[in-house]
C-alpha cells in the first residue's frame, strides 16, 4: 500500500507541476475550464485519489501531453 501512495503522490506532483508551468491558475480555476471537479482536482495533485485513468487523460489533454510523455517524466 505505501507503494501504491507514493506513486499516487508522484503523479498528483507531476499534474500540479504541469498546471503550474501551463500558467492554469488554481487548481479550482484549472478545474472549471476543463469541466472537472474542483475537489478531485486538489486530492489527485495531493496524491490521495485513487482516480479514473479516463480522468487523467482528459487533464493530461487539457496540458497537450500524451501518457507516454507524462510517465517518462515520472522517475
Amino acid at each position: 500500500m505505501a507503494e501504491k501512495s507514493k506513486i499516487l503522490s508522484k503523479i498528483g506532483e507531476r499534474l500540479k507541476q504541469l498546471r503550474i508551468d501551463n500558467n492554469c491558475g488554481s487548481y479550482e480555476k484549472f478545474a472549471f475550464d476543463n469541466d472537472l471537479s474542483r475537489a478531485t482536482i486538489y486530492r489527485i495533485e495531493a496524491g490521495k485519489l485513487d482516480f479514473r485513468i479516463e480522468t487523467l487523460i482528459k487533464i493530461l489533454d487539457a496540458h497537450n501531453i500524451t501518457l507516454k510523455d507524462f510517465f517518462e517524466s515520472i522517475n
